[in-house]
């Protein structure tokens, strides 16, 4: 795929909004309320799934001037609808044969009936939105932008802090999404659990905060669980009120078992040598989306070492209070953060 800009991460879904008043004392989030944040999310894919397929090149020009920024990346790289060897007749008879494919008609249809408005989702977004302002105050308030796309992306972020969000990719963990692309790494059970509302606007932050913090700067476990770790700190700053859960994307009950085990996964980490370890294959179930840790009991959930590294951000912060968000993403040397935290897993 062609590459202009466009800057992907798969199925980043939403959390769950718990008002809770006692939880804000508790965990010292700040008051938003008063930031104005103007949120208006744009239904792209309901405008192009009803063009007038008689007078294409007409429809699509009044869409490119309505969505001049997403158009250029949905119809150039995602469609790939200026080359002319998928285009074969040229952009417009591309975009219509998407539209008018069965299998992508039929994830419109789906998510018109599943998303008939998204007044719930773009008030989830706002708060979140008014916590981003907060502690990154020199952003732009993103936009945001839904489409289909075939089950091929399902958040990503252009341009200058434009959120994109492919609906078919949050149908609910009961639609057959490994039936339609079977042996896909991608459709696995223990993934698209995750693929539903609840988690739709906590993925798609993700894809922002991607962004913000850059590529890591080292391949040890270390280095990948601190970045992970930093980015995890992020995504709860912004929704402080989502469920651990839903931001990690595992099951309750396997966040009150990392809860309950933190020193063990530390001490296996350690005996095993792996925190200083490069070779990702070893590394890698630790860091990456996996339904299990490997040498760890079957109620572990993958990634661990990404939970371990929050837990050290978290110990991190909380001794350098005055550390603000873009600066905590701007430290790039894992060890000086963990000597700096003086973690000490609970027992």
């Amino acid at each position: 795929m062609k590459n202009r800009g466009l800057k992907k991460d798969f199925f980043y879904l939403f959390g769950l909004l718990l008002l809770v008043a006692g939880c804000r004392n508790d965990r010292n989030i700040p008051d938003v309320s008063d930031i104005a944040v103007a949120v208006k999310i744009q239904r792209f894919e309901q405008d192009l799934f009803v063009i007038d397929t008689n007078n294409a090149a007409a429809a699509l020009q009044q869409i490119e001037t309505k969505y001049p920024a997403f158009s250029a990346v949905f119809f150039d790289e995602i469609l790939d609808a200026d080359n002319p060897k998928v285009a074969l007749q040229g952009k417009a008879a591309r975009v219509v044969d998407f539209t008018q494919d069965p299998f992508i008609r039929h994830l419109y249809d789906t998510v018109q009936v599943v998303f008939p408005d998204l007044e719930a989702i773009q008030e989830e977004f706002k708060q979140a939105f008014q916590f981003y302002k907060y502690y990154f105050p020199d952003k732009p308030t993103p936009t945001v932008t839904t489409f289909v796309s075939g089950l091929d992306y399902a958040a990503f972020i252009y341009g200058e802090d434009a959120l994109a969000v492919g609906l078919d990719g949050f149908l609910g963990a009961d639609f057959p999404y490994a039936q339609y692309n079977p042996g896909n790494p991608n459709f696995s059970a223990y993934l698209t659990r995750t693929f539903n509302k609840e988690h739709l606007v906590a993925k798609t932050l993700q894809a922002l905060i991607n962004d913000l913090a850059g590529v890591p700067t080292g391949t040890k476990m270390l280095d990948l669980m601190i970045y992970n770790g930093k980015k995890l700190y992020v995504l709860d700053k912004m929704l402080p009120y989502t469920p651990d859960s839903v931001k990690l994307e595992i099951t309750a009950a396997q966040t009150q078992w990392l809860t309950d085990n933190e020193l063990e996964m530390w001490s296996y980490f350690i005996k095993e040598n792996l925190l200083y370890s490069s070779d990702y294959g070893d590394i890698r179930k630790y860091v990456e989306p996996s339904p299990n840790s490997p040498g760890m009991p079957p109620e572990a959930p993958g990634r661990t070492a990404n939970w371990l590294g929050w837990q050290i951000v978290k110990a991190y912060m909380n001794r350098h209070p005055d550390t603000t968000l873009p600066r905590l993403l701007a430290l790039q040397n894992a060890q000086a953060l963990l000597d700096g935290s003086k973690y000490k897993p609970k027992r």
